[in-house]
């Protein structure tokens, strides 16, 4: 059976039926789902329009959502079910295979502006490490079919991830409407995600991020030298795996980057922690401290507090804490800093190159 949508406007005690017209043209729904992409009830991002192919061919909308995930909008106009069905895994087997720098690229030529600013105003945060780690294929109809139904159906019990959305236009005296309905009640397929080094930002194997702050004022590691995490697993277990040499990029969350560093030793319990002032390696829990760096009952090590030496390269105070929509950030005490659009600023910023 075909999708159909219907409605009623209620007139008293009679609900009077509202009768479905056709839009001028699709190319007017193409206009409104380009502007509002929140018309398919999924948060998204248009990154491109009319995005051309390798084989000649343009993608109606390409968009990406909250997860980095592409998503691949294709409208029927006046093709069969088989042609719009058959373009849209041909554009598929295609977007499928771009990296990360490749949709950056797309992106950018759409946006006008660095794609990490746009995804964090629609997202409210940074983009992934990995891009176009999963692609949704969508046909997007002002009316659905029968045989539309039975092929996209077909291939979604095969793992294909198809979906097909349809509007319908309606106009009741001096008002339009735009009514929605998804083919299947789930926009993602039942296949399992694809994983490709390619969609993933490279590492350079020396930057890492480390989130400093809570009880722990920024003054403190930046007088003596060191960061620290703990009072759980998830805290403590990413500040003990930076390795000796890594160069740290540490932000106060909700602030700003405030200071890099070279890690000069691995991590020890707060307890055991030894910190260079001077020529000196002194005990840090004997220093004029104003944080809080002990948790009450921390006897096993993922519940205690972890210190890691380092030697300040450049440092800011908090209140010259360093900023731009669109920067990494993460709740992880530390890890892997792999996105250039943070590095080249911080880079930028702190007077950093390479050699150091």
């Amino acid at each position: 059976m075909s999708v159909e949508m219907r409605m009623w406007r209620i007139d008293g005690q009679e609900p009077k039926p509202l009768t479905p017209a056709a839009l001028p043209t699709e190319n007017e729904l193409h206009q409104f789902l380009k502007k509002d992409p929140s018309l398919l009830g999924v948060p998204l991002l248009i990154i491109g329009s009319e995005v051309v192919t390798p084989y000649g061919k343009r993608i109606d909308l390409l968009a990406i959502d909250a997860d980095g995930n592409l998503h691949v909008l294709e409208l029927k106009r006046d093709r069969t079910p088989r042609e719009v069905v058959a373009q849209v895994l041909d554009y598929g087997s295609w977007v499928a295979t771009l990296s990360r720098d490749d949709v950056i690229e797309i992106a950018q030529k759409f946006l006008g502006q660095p794609f990490e600013s746009a995804y964090e105003e629609v997202f409210g945060s940074a983009p992934p490490d990995e891009l176009n780690g999963e692609l949704q294929l969508t046909v997007v109809a002002s009316s659905l079919d029968a045989s539309s139904e039975r092929i996209v159906n077909y291939l979604r019990g095969f793992g294909v991830p198809i979906n097909a959305v349809f509007f319908t236009y309606i106009e009741d005296e001096n008002r339009r409407y735009l009514a929605r309905s998804w083919l299947a009640a789930s926009v993602d397929a039942p296949s399992a995600k694809t994983k490709s080094t390619s969609k993933r930002a490279p590492w350079n194997g020396v930057d890492w991020y480390v989130s400093f702050g809570g009880d722990r004022p920024w003054e403190d590691a930046k007088r003596f030298g060191f960061v620290s995490a703990g009072g759980g697993k998830f805290y403590s277990q990413t500040i003990r795996s930076l390795p000796v040499g890594a160069r740290i990029w540490v932000n106060v969350p909700g602030t700003g980057f405030v200071g890099v560093g070279k890690v000069l030793a691995p991590a020890q319990r707060f307890e055991n922690a030894r910190v260079r002032t001077g020529d000196e390696l002194v005990a840090l829990a004997s220093q004029p401290l104003t944080g809080k760096y002990k948790h009450h009952s921390a006897v096993a090590d993922d519940d205690a507090e972890w210190v890691v030496p380092v030697e300040w390269i450049k440092t800011v105070p908090e209140a010259d804490a360093y900023w731009q929509k669109g920067m990494f950030a993460s709740q992880h005490s530390a890890c892997k800093l792999r996105q250039e659009f943070t590095l080249e600023r911080l880079a930028q910023h702190f007077g950093i190159d390479e050699s150091e």
